[in-house]
C-alpha cells in the first residue's frame, strides 16, 4: 500500500536531495563479498600470522594485547599483533564497504581500499581534536620526506579500546581513459564511523602512505594492516556498485 507523508512530516529538501544521490550508487553483479569466515581463502598468498577465531577480548592483564578463543568468525593478525599485511583475493572498483574492527590500548592498523588508500584504525579513545593520523582519518600521502593531503575525520566517533568498531563507506575507483590515463581521482562519497558521518565527497589523489602500490588501477584488493600492533577484525564484506560517470 502506497504512504504519504503528512505535509509537516514531509522531509527537508537537502535530506531528499542527498538520499536521492546516495541511491544513485546502485549495486551492480554479484552480491556482497564477505571476506572474514571459516578460514583465511578469501586472502591472497602468504597470510604468515593471521588467524581465524571464535572472539577476542582486550587482555585484562595486559591491555595493550588481544586474547583469542578458538572458532570461526574472526581474523587477528596472531599472537604477538605483528605480522605481513593481508590482501584480499577480491579485486575492487566502486564498492561499498563494511568493516568491524577491534584494537587493545594504544593499538594501531589501517584498512586500504583497492591496497591504496587508507582509513586508519587506531585507539583514539578521548582525542579531542583528531587529526588525519586517528581512527577513521583518510591517511596522508607522502613525498620527499613529509606528509601531505591527509584528512581528520570531521568527529572523533572512537570507542573505547577493547571494543567492536565499525567502519561503513561508500568509495570511488579512480577514473582512466581509453589511453590509461588517470581522468578522475578516487573519492570517498561517504565515510561513517560507528555510524557517525565523518567523511563526504573527499578526494584522493594518490595512493596514501605505506599503500601496497604505488600506482592506480580501476580495480585493487582491500588491505588490511598487520604490522602496527594487535588488531581483529570481523564481518567485513564488500558490494560492487555501479560506475557512475
Amino acid at each position: 500500500m502506497r504512504r504519504f507523508l503528512h505535509p509537516q512530516k514531509a522531509l527537508p529538501a537537502v535530506v531528499v536531495l542527498v538520499t536521492l544521490a546516495l541511491a544513485s550508487w546502485a549495486m551492480a553483479g554479484p552480491e556482497k563479498v564477505s571476506l572474514v569466515g571459516n578460514d583465511l581463502s578469501t586472502w591472497r598468498g602468504d597470510t604468515a600470522d593471521w588467524q581465524i577465531v571464535g572472539d577476542v577480548a582486550m587482555d585484562p592483564a595486559d591491555p595493550e594485547h588481544l586474547t583469542s578463543t578458538p572458532g570461526t568468525g574472526v581474523m587477528v593478525n596472531g599472537k604477538v599483533g605483528r605480522t605481513l599485511n593481508a590482501l584480499s583475493k577480491h579485486e575492487h572498483g566502486d564498492v561499498e564497504i563494511h568493516v568491524e574492527f577491534m584494537v587493545p590500548k594504544g593499538s594501531n592498523s589501517g584498512v586500504y581500499l583497492q591496497g591504496r588508500y587508507e582509513i586508519q584504525i587506531l585507539d583514539s579513545w578521548g582525542v579531542k581534536e583528531p587529526g588525519a593520523g586517528d581512527c577513521g582519518g583518510i591517511y596522508e600521502r607522502w613525498a620527499d620526506g613529509k606528509g601531505f593531503e591527509g584528512h581528520p575525520p570531521r568527529i572523533n566517533a572512537s570507542l573505547p579500546p577493547g571494543q567492536w568498531q565499525t567502519f561503513d563507506a561508500v568509495f570511488r575507483a579512480p577514473r582512466f581513459d581509453a589511453e590509461g590515463k588517470k581522468i578522475a581521482n578516487a573519492r570517498f562519497v561517504k565515510v561513517l564511523h560507528n555510524g557517525k558521518l565523518i567523511h563526504e565527497d573527499v578526494e584522493v589523489t594518490g595512493p596514501t602512505r605505506a599503500a601496497t602500490y604505488e600506482d592506480e588501477k580501476p580495480l585493487g584488493p582491500l588491505m588490511l594492516q598487520g604490522d602496527h600492533g594487535p588488531v581483529a577484525y570481523r564481518n567485513i564484506w564488500l558490494k560492487p556498485l555501479e560506475a557512475k560517470d
